[in-house]
């Protein structure tokens, strides 16, 4: 009985209204708001975002595997799925792939860990998706691409959503492309794309999903498939013959955003967080074909009901002030170069400590019980030596000691925010707190860790001067 173990999900704190789009091109665009992530976020901070919240309360080495789907990728030649596993603290021996270049990836990461749990490849795979696209300014684009993640764990015991059964359909279709070199995207004309391409394939596969299921379009519960903007959505599901009103899930169009290869993903965490046992529901992906899937819900999902998900991740938001905020965040303009010298990482240092940088790993002191980062080898309490067990400090909370604020930092959301913070449970950590309101930090604060990309002086200020994203984890207020 292979299906859906757990489920997770990330949204960034930030959103920046269609209004404000609208107000800087002098044009009506419809209501709503995008979300925004910020300018420490890419596609690999937020998969790992959602691979911890699907991991919520779970033993992190029964993992076997580690899917990851994206076209906004941080490296053209580097695996993204290797630092989210590291940065997760998943087993070293395990599979990882990265599954890019069509918005359908999630679909064949899913079927291809629903083939491993079933040959009896791997007992848990993780399959992850997430996406930050850039939208060319002043586009159609601009009003509907967001930013966020999705992941599940796929295996055969205590699953919460069984897999009745998928259906593939690949077409050789150009819709949307981007070539290397790059920036945005492109597209065809709007009618035939809709006509060849949404309302044919994604109708095409779920018709054969149910042929083969021998099952009618009344059996689904709830339907979370692709679509580009809330009309094409509702289009879709007319084709499929579900009622819109109590059949498909609500797409996060209108207050998440298009997030390509992670927005039926999404949709499909939104449906489980509602859903009961029970419920049969239908997951659809779009991209060169789609993959269709039925889920039939079991009383183990009352078990995995205190993820963040969906719906506690749109709750917490702040709104960009204005459109220059996001253009900031994004860098969509030559700004200034920095006026401090590249730093360079040292490689080796990097994969020396590696379980310390990705994993965040400290150590306890076996004779005193006290925590300390960076590892070392005396303790700074009781001068013992060598005598240490490691700690994983990634999924603490703690409250802020100290902190200090610098205006002429090489950061992209001035001030940069230095903090000390007492970690629950001992322990004392120094980093950077980002996602927050300056005005309302105070001492004793609660926050947790968000892994993040280190801002560094290049003329991309989120590559460092070995030309490399240099990630760690920083601090933020407690969400959600």
């Amino acid at each position: 009985m292979v299906g859906i173990v757990s489920y997770g999900a990330y949204v960034p704190i930030y959103r920046l209204s269609r209004e404000a789009i609208g107000q800087m091109w002098s044009k009506g665009v419809g209501k709503g708001e995008r979300a925004i992530a910020n300018a420490d976020e890419d596609s690999v901070t937020m998969g790992v975002e959602a691979v911890i919240d699907c991991l919520h309360g779970m033993d992190r080495s029964q993992v076997d595997g580690l899917y990851f789907a994206t076209d906004s990728p941080p490296y053209i030649e580097k695996q993204a799925a290797s630092i989210i596993r590291a940065a997760a603290d998943l087993r070293e021996d395990i599979l990882t792939f990265d599954v890019s270049h069509s918005l359908r990836g999630a679909g064949s990461a899913m079927r291809a860990a629903a083939d491993a749990v079933g040959a009896g490849s791997a007992k848990k795979v993780m399959v992850a998706a997430s996406e930050r696209r850039i939208p060319p300014p002043n586009s159609d684009f601009e009003l509907q691409f967001g930013d966020g993640a999705a992941a599940f764990l796929m295996g055969d015991t205590d699953v919460a959503a069984v897999l009745e059964g998928s259906y593939h359909v690949s077409a050789e279709f150009l819709d949307v492309w981007r070539k290397p070199g790059d920036t945005y995207v492109q597209t065809t004309e709007e009618r035939f794309l809709r006509d060849e391409g949404y309302m044919k394939m994604v109708p095409q596969a779920v018709s054969g999903l149910l042929k083969k299921l021998k099952l009618t379009p009344k059996d689904i519960t709830k339907a979370a498939f692709y679509a580009t903007d809330p009309r094409m959505h509702q289009a879709i599901a007319g084709a499929m013959k579900l009622d819109p009103k109590t059949q498909v899930q609500n797409p996060l169009l209108d207050n998440v955003g298009n997030t390509g290869t992670a927005l039926a993903p999404m949709i499909l965490v939104s449906a489980l967080e509602e859903a009961k046992p029970g419920d049969r529901i239908l997951f659809a992906t779009y991209g060169d074909g789609s993959d269709a899937f039925l889920f039939k819900v079991t009383d183990q999902i009352e078990k995995v009901r205190d993820r963040r998900g969906i719906k506690r991740h749109v709750a917490s938001k702040m709104m960009l002030p204005n459109y220059g905020k996001y253009v900031e965040i994004r860098e969509l303009m030559e700004w200034e170069s920095p006026r401090r010298g590249a730093r360079r990482s040292s490689l080796p240092v990097l994969w020396r400590e590696r379980k310390m940088i990705y994993g965040l790993y400290g150590q306890v002191c076996r004779k005193c019980g006290n925590i300390q980062y960076p590892r070392q080898r005396i303790c700074i309490f009781c001068q013992a030596k060598d005598d240490f067990d490691p700690i994983r400090l990634s999924d603490k909370t703690g409250k802020v000691f100290t902190f200090s604020m610098d205006q002429r930092a090489q950061e992209i959301v001035l001030p940069k925010v230095f903090t000390v913070v007492n970690l629950d449970g001992g322990g004392r950590f120094y980093s950077v707190m980002t996602d927050r309101d300056t005005s309302k930090i105070t001492v004793g604060m609660p926050v947790e860790m968000t892994f993040r990309i280190q801002m560094g002086p290049s003329e991309n200020l989120a590559l460092e001067g070995s030309g490399l994203y240099n990630y760690f984890w920083r601090f933020r207020p407690v969400r959600c």
